[in-house]
């Protein structure tokens, strides 16, 4: 089962493989998602993690909600689904 995790606070210049590579730490990552302005193409600040089991995103909510990475306090919570 999937479960999908938001990342708020990240830098602009953060990519897709060094999410992947960070949360991996936590777990089985199925899919990484940088949210993108689709006019300038650029990082909104945040992204999407999917990961392979509710106990690994559990772990990786504990491990990296409020971790600071790249200089900037991380935001990981479940992902609220679309109304």
């Amino acid at each position: 089962m999937n479960i999908k995790l938001y990342v708020g606070n990240l830098s602009k210049l953060t990519t897709r493989d060094e999410l992947d590579a960070l949360f991996t730490q936590a777990g089985a990552v199925s899919a990484v998602d940088v949210i993108k302005d689709h006019r300038t193409g650029e990082s909104r600040g945040f992204a999407f993690v999917t990961m392979g089991a509710q106990s690994e995103a559990d772990k990786a909510v504990n491990m990296f909600n409020a971790y600071t990475w790249n200089d900037r306090v991380l935001k990981v919570s479940a992902a609220k689904p679309i109304e």
